[in-house]
């Protein structure tokens, strides 16, 4: 089963009906148009995913897998809305808990699909060795970055501090990508790429150009790639 223009669909009528009488009265629908379709891509990915590295892991579980909830945490939000109204799949690293591990991540929503890979928010832990390895191996990020490869698909997105982290000089010569809270690459994909039959293979093509990247911040954290 793949992605059709029907999942599309209901994730447009879901975004105009966030509510959870009109969910339960259309649950099945989400699981054969988002859920069923999204574990059969995770499922289609766990080989592809690991020739490019065996420690990133594909897992296609309804609860507690690559499959992100459809369940918005809404206790810290103003926006009171119960459900996500896009489908986020990630395969995050091995010793990873949440989304904020090194990761691969694809989002799925109208007039919004995109590839992701890198880290989203990470813990102070994980921020500090990454900066403290950016500070470390210089060259080694820039190549990462700069590589015709990433740098041809890929563009680096996310959150950044105003002003220099605590212990690093404001004139320093890194000083823009260590104000990074995320180190992430993030390329635009299209609808008819979605419902392509080739969308295994153009995400695992993308999620190869990002091995330089990935490879970095693992190392930074000191986990296997």
């Amino acid at each position: 089963m793949a992605f059709t223009s029907e999942t599309f669909k209901f994730l447009k009528q879901l975004k105009n009906n966030n509510n959870r009488d009109w969910f339960n009265k259309n649950k099945d629908r989400y699981e054969a148009l988002v859920r069923e379709p999204s574990l059969e891509f995770i499922e289609s990915a766990a080989a592809p995913l690991k020739k490019i590295s065996e420690h990133f892991v594909a897992i296609p579980k309804k609860m507690g897998g690559s499959l992100m909830r459809v369940y918005r945490d809404t206790r810290f939000s103003k926006d009171k809305t119960p459900y996500k109204t896009n489908i986020g799949i990630h395969f995050r690293h091995e010793f990873g808990k949440n989304v904020h591990a090194p990761g691969y991540y694809l989002h799925i929503a109208p007039g919004e699909t995109f590839l992701g890979l890198g880290i989203w928010h990470p813990d102070s832990d994980a921020l500090k060795k990454i900066r403290s390895y950016m500070q470390e191996e210089p060259i080694r990020w820039k190549r990462a970055i700069n590589a015709k490869t990433f740098k041809d698909t890929f563009e680096l997105a996310g959150a950044s501090l105003k002003k220099a982290p605590l212990g690093i000089e404001k004139d320093h010569p890194m000083i823009v990508d260590l104000k990074r809270k995320d180190f992430i690459g993030v390329t635009t994909l299209g609808e008819a790429t979605i419902l392509s039959n080739d969308l295994l293979k153009t995400v695992s093509e993308h999620f190869k150009k990002g091995n330089n990247l990935m490879r970095f911040l693992c190392d930074a954290l000191r986990v296997p790639f």
